[in-house]
């Protein structure tokens, strides 16, 4: 079995990543699939581990030798968006797994649910925030869109500093209906512009996801060798890294990410936080399960 990071050591190649994590993850984004009046047959697309094997076409398997799943559409179009950090300190790495990057993690989790979105048969779309701007990749169903993804998030790049607020609130009607939000970020932005977006998103009757990623090096403040630190977004701003810092980072990590996680649960935003040395199998699975869908 591959560990992690073997795994994300590969993720310039995202589909060997999702074909690894799907191997066992069976999971939907949402409820099931809706039946009776409404669902019109679409497509037939090759068979996927986790495909139900109800959808099996098995005439068409005794013609061509080959599984097939039939693909429906539904009257009630649930668009998924993914929401990506891609700013400057997603750039920062695992010490215990140097070719590990937050960027890496957050592009594996979301090209493995955008798999699953495609397979449910929904439309999806990616929106990355970085260098001061939102970048659009217009929602979609099928294989097609889902290679529209797939090449985006290759070519993604953390860089410079996260949209401001009113950036932000300008491009919040990206969906016309109530649609599914996975957020996937190192929610560091002080103030929380992310954070204030994401709530927006939720009075808009969206159903909003956020998962919070960290290093181990952050959440214990074990920063090895390193005397000082610099912000990758703010480059001008050097700390030194002594004990007592060390004190003081720790307590005012832990007093912001408890500031983000109370605001999203009095907005009913599920969170989750998880380490990037953490299979990420596991932590889409916990994700999942922390919004109610598994």
């Amino acid at each position: 079995m591959l560990d992690i990071a073997t795994l994300l050591a590969h993720s310039k190649d995202l589909d060997l990543v999702v074909r690894h994590v799907l191997a066992g993850l069976g999971h939907g984004l949402h409820a099931g699939r809706e039946r009776g009046a409404g669902v019109e047959f679409s497509e037939y697309r090759a068979y996927a581990p986790g495909d139900e094997w109800r959808r099996v076409d098995w005439k068409l398997l005794a013609r061509n030798d080959r599984y097939y799943v039939r693909e429906a559409e539904r009257d009630s179009h649930v668009a998924v968006w993914f929401w990506l950090d891609a700013s400057a300190s997603m750039n920062e790495s695992s010490h215990r797994y140097p070719s590990v990057s937050k960027l890496a993690y957050a592009r594996a989790v979301i090209a493995c649910l955008a798999a699953v979105a495609q397979r449910q048969g929904d439309a999806f779309g990616l929106l990355i925030a970085q260098d001061g701007r939102i970048d659009f990749t217009p929602a979609s169903r099928g294989p097609r869109q889902f290679q529209r993804i797939m090449a985006r998030l290759n070519r993604c790049q953390a860089v410079g500093v996260l949209p401001d607020s009113d950036t932000l609130r300008a491009h919040l009607h990206f969906a016309r209906a109530p649609s599914l939000i996975f957020a996937v970020s190192d929610f560091l932005d002080t103030p929380s512009a992310t954070n204030e977006a994401l709530m927006r998103l939720r009075r808009m009757q969206h159903d909003v996801r956020a998962l919070c990623l960290r290093t181990e090096a952050e959440l214990h403040a074990d920063f090895g060798d390193k005397i000082s630190y610099c912000d990758p977004e703010a480059p001008q701003q050097w700390v030194s890294f002594d004990r007592d810092a060390k004190t003081a980072y720790l307590a005012a990590t832990q007093q912001h990410f408890e500031q983000v996680r109370s605001s999203c649960r009095s907005a009913d935003i599920p969170y989750l936080q998880a380490c990037i040395e953490d299979d990420p199998a596991k932590t889409i699975r916990a994700f999942l399960r922390k919004a109610g869908a598994a």
